[in-house]
């Protein structure tokens, strides 16, 4: 029993990553349908996170810690902007528009989005001889192609135990959608895939420089809630009791967010990705979708549309290539020996990102 429990370990990790991760979008629905204004939402997460991962951070990480530099916080800056304002705020925006259940959804296309962003940066070579790199095309073109079917196809409603099947007679707003709605809430969605995979691309290369990922994800979230809070400042001045918590997932939404989504996943994955690699951190977040889809439909009382169902399974299915082609070409490529044997472990570290992230990946979060 105890050999089993060592080698499930990591698995029982990541569900519980999961779990956890899409708890977050539900607390923070019903917090925004409580009236919470969702740029406030991230301003409290972020500096709770902040506030969670400094202690760990300074005694963890003191004797490893480079020295901060300009350009390194200048890197922290940029890094703040596309992970919260862009990731977060968009995500969120998007899924007032939309639902909860379809946030999961369209953010499982972010590692397609990223494969597109790094062949454009350069820093994917293409070689569309080999197999694993025709796995990787192939899967973005579907992940695509299942998010724009959800977008433009809604189909009839998928009755589900204790999801609303009808809303006749309430009158109509952002969280029970038109058309016109979808499709915007479907293009803040996918401002957020992309703030999300630039902040994975750039973080890359900030940890080449600055290789403690604990002390870089406080930095983060604390120049993020920095950040994110002039944006909530301007967007909400007219509405000042937007600020206010109250005692139910107005306060506990963010708290809930600040400490388990950006503190202790960030924690968790980080473990598995050092045992096991990012291959199978990526390969569990459509988990989170289902997870998230199910506890909508019976705690929100989401509607879940066939058009949703299909389009989440042709994006999975994509997402799935693009991680088995990124997988053989892992597996595939020599080892440098500069990597093997020159390279401290700390150099080798990566901070891994959520939402809800996806986060992946969470998600978000």
């Amino acid at each position: 029993m105890g050999t089993w429990f060592t080698n499930a370990k990591p698995y029982l990790m990541l569900l519980a990553v999961q779990f956890g991760s899409a708890g977050m979008f539900i607390f923070a629905m019903d917090a925004i349908k409580k009236g919470m204004s969702h740029y406030v939402f991230i301003v409290y997460r972020n500096a709770i996170a902040s506030i969670t991962l400094a202690p760990f951070a300074f005694v963890l990480e003191r004797k490893v810690r480079p020295k901060m530099t300009v350009r390194i916080f200048s890197e922290i800056m940029a890094l703040a902007f596309f992970e919260i304002i862009l990731d977060q705020c968009f995500a969120l925006l998007g899924m007032k528009f939309t639902s909860a259940s379809f946030l999961s959804a369209v953010m499982n296309s972010a590692p397609s989005v990223t494969f597109v962003m790094a062949v454009i940066l350069k820093l994917e070579h293409m070689k569309m001889k080999e197999v694993a790199c025709q796995a990787k095309v192939i899967g973005t073109i579907v992940t695509f192609g299942g998010t724009l079917l959800m977008a433009l196809y809604k189909g009839p409603i998928v009755s589900v135990m204790g999801s609303s099947t009808s809303h006749a007679g309430q009158p109509e707003n952002v969280n029970s959608p038109t058309g016109n709605h979808w499709i915007l809430g479907t293009c803040f969605l996918l401002i957020g895939c992309a703030g999300f995979s630039a902040f994975y691309i750039l973080q890359t290369i900030t940890l080449r420089k600055y290789p403690t990922e604990m002390s870089l994800a406080t930095w983060v979230c604390f120049v993020g809630a920095l950040q994110s809070s002039v944006v909530a400042a301007i967007a909400e001045r007219h509405h000042p009791h937007t600020w206010a918590l109250g005692w139910d997932t107005r306060l506990f939404a963010p708290a809930y967010a600040g400490i388990v989504t950006s503190g202790v996943q960030y924690y968790i994955q980080g473990m598995v990705i050092k045992s096991m690699g990012p291959v199978i951190v990526t390969a569990f977040n459509p988990l989170r979708m289902i997870i998230i889809t199910t506890l909508a439909c019976i705690v929100l009382s989401e509607q879940l549309y066939l058009g949703s169902i299909i389009g989440a399974i042709v994006v999975v299915l994509g997402l799935y290539l693009v991680v088995w082609g990124k997988y053989k070409e892992c597996h595939g490529r020599p080892m440098p020996p500069s990597l093997t044997k020159d390279t401290s472990p700390e150099d080798q570290r990566q901070l891994p990102v959520t939402a809800p992230k996806n986060d992946t990946n969470d998600t978000k979060g």
